[in-house]
């Protein structure tokens, strides 16, 4: 379960690495301002937070399990 876990944790950080290089493209287009690059990446990280929360609960909650059997 920890090994899919920590799978899952790269898989979200890779998807946040992504969008942000796709917003620092769009900021050095010009299609965002400086402002809305930092509040971007600011809601991105936000978001990936909470999915790795949502992993590890989900770990804890397995291996909770697993100790119960």
């Amino acid at each position: 379960a920890a090994k899919y876990a920590e799978d899952a944790r790269v898989a979200i950080r890779n998807i946040r690495r992504d969008g942000n290089d796709a917003l620092k493209k769009m900021q050095k287009d010009g299609d965002l301002t400086e402002d809305e690059l930092k509040r971007l990446t600011d809601e991105v990280q936000k978001l990936t937070d909470a999915e790795i929360k949502k992993v590890d609960d989900m770990l804890a909650t397995k291996e909770k399990d697993m100790m119960v059997v």
